[in-house]
This record gives structure tokens, C-alpha cells and sequence, in this order.
């Protein structure tokens, strides 16, 4: 079943004592999300409260509808990169359709059941690019961080240091002291509780000291006013083949990022509670909660690995604990949301100061450096293109990379060889425990038959001095055959009966090596007789061939 939310198992075992769990784990979940929500949606060029509507609607969404127990959906500093690039390229309008867009494209994900192939992507990539979103946000956050006066902050990574570089004597010690003093609270609040969040501590005691000292920061009301109390009304966006047209590149950015992202959460959370997400499931329910999101006005959810943890951490083991979460949100938005209008910048420069340095992964980071060199080049180059070009480029450009790196090393393990009448192996199946007649030639072909190692065959092929009466190609060590390694063999075929060489295929042991020569018709032109089992039946039926 391609669908299948987890809610419908986990309820079916429900209890009142894991209920309570639940509510808890979502009560601290929604307060942990709260200025992640506000700090995601400001560094992406949006106004605060999309941050929250994103939390809630997806929150909600990827709960009730999503494939694992404990996923916990919303904004994530991964998308920050994205979604400013397309706010200020195409505007909020283009980010909401290009949300809408994505939500379309992972459903569709889902249900072809991509799931799985997704999780594939090689993992120097991912470290490459979240490493690099982290510098990148980092670097977003320092005019906040240091109250610098300077008008907006370019967009380019090298031109935004260059500015700060002439604007660092503007530095605002109140705005930089309210940075430090929310680092310092973050990092050892947990010292002294694990319930509730350091960075609410933090919010709340920098908020109280500008407030009470009527210091001269900046604040999000002072930036961007006072924030609703109330969700928006849904509006779908019109969309036409020129806006797809316009849009379904960061559109699949979105999409291939919330996918991954969403998934490797759900791997994570696995681990740590001993389940098994359904991963089909969660995409379809990642689709449909970024479609909701873009109808409420909101940015890209996806799964949000801390606050997955966080959630864990906490008792929260049934999709009530995210439910919970989104009701808590969304209670804070009615209740008290026009108080967040307080919250000094600063404090939320620093929040992300240090959800940066936790996204580096720079001890990952550093192990691949010293790790296989197509590691460490998939790695650089991943980081480099998205600080300096942009993601969307870097993962392209990774893949491609990361699949020629592949390919190169599959070509390595391929070997084809002309066998000598007598070799020294070990092998019982080894050349040198039969008797070759002289007319007979051997090649055998080692690893997978494929477009990157045909031009082996073809080279060793033209090592033939003299033109054989039968040729066997021993294929006891082909795991795997292309359409090029069928053409190659239909083209060596295709020679040796316009020289009159009899060809002979001996020990196609793979299943899947054998229906693809069959679906070829390539079995059928060389005939059952020719093709053997062993390579002794091989040789008799060589023997036949020179008496005829």
C-alpha cells in the first residue's frame, strides 16, 4: 500500500498513559519550534508570522498524514538559502507557487514510490550543501548579530563580507552583547534543564533586558511590525504553463531538499525509537503539506530533525506529540503572538548562530576530507557552488559528479582479459585445469558489462593475433549487463560470424544477466547450444564445433 499514515497503527494501540506523554512531548516541541519558526521565516526575506503559519499548517499536516511516528514537520534552516533566492528573484508570489508546485512534485514522488530511491543520494553531497546552507546562514545572520548599520545585505556570499568588512565600525555593542548573551544561554541552559528550551530562555531574558533598559536594539516589530494574531485566508494560486515554466526548477530544488531532509529525519528517528517509517508515505504527506502551506501564505515545510529529537527526547512517540505541537503553535499565535513583536533581533541573529553550527556537520565535514579522494571532491564542490553560486547549481552539478565519480569506479572493477592457455590461479574453475585447443580463444569478462566498460571488451578483443575457430567469453563474474554491453556483445557476435568464428557464452550465472540477453533476442541468435552453464561444457561443445 503506497499510502499508509502511521496514525492508523499507532491508534489502534493507544493508551491514556502514552496519551499524556504525548502532550507533554508537544507542548515542549511547539515552544522549542516557536522562534525557530519566526528565526527561519526572517532570515529568508518573509515576515515572522509566515514562519508560524508554516509550523502549524505543516505541522499538523505531516503529523496526521506522514509515514513515521514521530516526525515533527515545519520551516528548517535548509531551505533559508531557497526560499530567499526565490523571494528575491520572483517575489512572495513566486515563492508560494513555487511551494505549491513542489507539494505537487512530492506527491507525485510518493506515489511512483521514489521513496526509497531518494535516500540514495550520496552522502558527501548532503554534507556539502547543509554545510554550506550553514555558512551561508551564518553569514546572513552577522549584520543582526552585530547590529551593523548598512542597508540590506547583498546577496552574494563574497560581496556580503565585503560589506561587512566597511560597515564593522558601526557595530552596535547592545546588539552584539544581546548576541553573545543568547549563545551563552543556548549553549549552557541544558546545564541546568533539558524541559525547557535554552533558546526560549534566551528570547525571554534579552527581550526583558531591552525592554526594561530601553536599549537600542533592533526589534521584529521595529522591523517589521506588529505581528496577527490569527491565521490567513486560504487562497490557492493561479498557476499556467508560462509561471510552471518560470518556476519548476526551484520548484524541484524545493522539493528534492524537502524530500531528502523529511527522510533522512525519519531514518534518524528510527534509530532512535526502533521503528521503520513508510517512506512513500511520507513524501505524499510532505507534498500535501507543503500545498497547504502555500495555500496559507507559508514557506517550504519539510521534517525537522532537532525538533524530531526533541520530540523523542520527550516521551512523544504517536503522531499526537506533532499534532499537539501545531495546536500549541497555533494557541501561542491567538494568545500572546503580538508580544513577538518584542523579541530583539539580535537574540534571534544568535538562535540561528547556533543552528548554523549545528547544521556544519564539520566533523563530517572534516572525516570525508580525509577520506577516498571522489569523496573529498563531491565534498568541496557541493560546499563551494552553493556558498559561492547557488544550490539549486551545486546539487545538480553534485549528482552528476558524484554519478561520473561512480561510474569511473565500476569501470575499475570491470576487467576483460584474454585468457592464456595455461595461468597460474587457484581457482578449481581456472583455465589452467582444462585442455585448450589451440583454435579456441578465452576471454573472460570480471564486474559489470556496461557503457563505462565496453571499450575494455572492444580493446581486448583486437588483442586476437589470428582469427579463432570459436571464441568463448566466460562471464561467470558479470553481476550486470546495459543496453551498450548487449549491443557490445551483439556486435562481437555479428564479427565472429562474418569471420566464421563460432561465439560461445559460458556461465551466465546472473538471473538478471540472462533475461536481459533473452529480452535482447541475443540468446536466440547464438543459439542454446552455444550458450553453457559451465565453462567444461564450453570446451565439449567447442570440441564438437572443430569436428564438425
Amino acid at each position: 500500500m503506497i499510502f499508509n499514515p502511521k496514525i492508523t497503527d499507532t491508534l489502534q494501540h493507544f493508551t491514556f498513559q502514552q496519551f499524556m506523554k504525548d502532550v507533554l512531548a508537544g507542548l515542549i516541541v511547539g515552544v522549542v519550534a516557536l522562534p525557530l519558526a519566526i528565526a527561519f521565516a526572517i532570515a529568508s526575506g518573509v515576515s515572522p508570522e509566515k514562519g508560524l503559519y508554516t509550523a502549524i499548517i505543516g505541522g499538523l499536516i505531516v503529523s496526521a498524514l506522514g509515514g513515521s511516528r514521530v516526525q515533527i514537520g515545519g520551516p528548517t534552516g535548509a531551505f533559508i538559502v531557497i526560499v530567499y533566492g526565490i523571494v528575491m528573484q520572483y517575489g512572495i508570489s513566486g515563492l508560494v507557487i513555487a511551494t505549491f508546485i513542489a507539494g505537487i512534485i512530492l506527491i507525485i514522488m510518493g506515489l511512483v514510490q521514489l521513496g526509497a530511491v531518494i535516500k540514495f543520494i550520496p552522502y558527501p553531497l548532503i554534507v556539502g550543501f547543509t554545510s554550506g546552507i550553514a555558512l551561508i546562514i551564518f553569514s546572513s545572520e552577522v549584520k543582526d548579530f552585530l547590529g551593523l548599520s548598512m542597508g540590506a545585505v547583498p546577496a552574494g556570499f563574497l560581496s556580503k563580507w565585503y560589506q561587512f568588512g566597511l560597515h564593522i565600525t558601526t557595530t552596535n555593542l547592545f546588539a552584539l552583547v544581546i548576541g553573545i548573551v543568547t549563545l551563552l544561554i543556548i549553549v549552557f541552559w541544558p546545564r541546568l534543564s533539558h524541559k525547557i528550551p535554552g533558546s526560549l530562555v534566551a528570547i525571554l531574558v534579552t527581550t526583558l533586558a531591552v525592554q526594561l533598559f530601553h536599549l537600542p536594539v533592533e526589534t521584529i516589530g521595529s522591523r517589521f511590525g506588529a505581528i496577527p494574531n490569527h491565521l490567513p485566508a486560504p487562497i490557492i494560486p493561479e498557476i499556467n504553463f508560462s509561471v510552471i515554466k518560470a518556476l519548476i526548477q526551484p520548484a524541484f530544488t524545493i522539493a528534492l531538499l524537502g524530500g531528502i531532509e523529511s527522510l533522512l529525519s525519519a531514518v534518524v528517528a528510527d534509530g532512535m525509537i526502533g521503528g521503520n517509517h513508510r517512506s512513500n508515505t511520507e513524501l505524499i504527506a510532505q507534498g500535501t503539506a507543503n500545498l497547504f502551506s502555500a495555500v496559507f501564505g507559508g514557506i517550504p515545510v519539510t521534517g525537522a530533525i532537532a525538533r524530531t529529537a526533541t520530540n523523542i527526547k520527550n516521551g512523544g512517540r504517536t503522531p499526537i506529540a506533532g499534532i499537539i505541537h501545531a495546536i500549541t503553535l497555533f494557541l501561542i499565535l491567538v494568545l500572546v503572538g503580538k508580544w513577538a513583536a518584542l523579541i530583539p533581533m539580535p537574540a534571534l541573529a544568535g538562535i540561528l548562530v547556533i543552528v548554523a553550527y549545528n547544521m556544519s556537520e564539520w566533523e563530517n565535514f572534516v572525516s570525508i576530507l580525509k577520506g577516498p579522494k571522489s569523496d573529498m571532491l563531491v565534498l568541496l564542490s557541493t560546499f563551494l557552488l552553493t556558498v559561492l553560486i547557488d544550490l539549486t547549481v551545486a546539487i545538480e552539478i553534485g549528482m552528476v559528479l558524484a554519478a561520473f565519480l561512480f561510474m569511473r569506479k565500476m569501470i575499475q572493477f570491470s576487467e576483460v582479459n584474454l585468457l592464456p592457455k595455461e595461468a597460474e590461479d587457484d581457482d578449481n574453475a581456472a583455465i589452467d585445469n582444462f585442455s585448450i585447443p589451440k583454435e579456441v580463444e578465452v576471454f573472460e569478462i570480471s564486474g559489470p558489462l556496461f557503457f563505462g566498460a565496453t571499450y575494455k571488451f572492444k580493446d581486448a578483443i583486437k588483442l586476437i593475433e589470428k582469427t579463432p575457430k570459436v571464441l568463448i567469453i566466460r562471464m561467470r563474474q558479470v553481476p550486470m549487463i546495459d543496453a551498450t554491453g548487449i549491443k557490445t556483445l551483439q556486435e562481437i557476435y555479428k564479427e565472429s560470424k562474418h569471420r566464421g568464428t563460432k561465439l560461445i557464452l559460458s556461465e551466465v550465472n546472473s538471473t538478471k544477466v540472462l533475461q536481459e540477453m533473452k529480452t535482447a533476442r541475443l540468446l536466440f541468435a547464438i543459439g542454446k547450444a552455444n550458450v553453457t552453464e559451465s565453462f567444461d561444457a564450453a570446451l565439449k561443445r567447442s570440441s564438437a564445433i572443430l569436428q564438425a
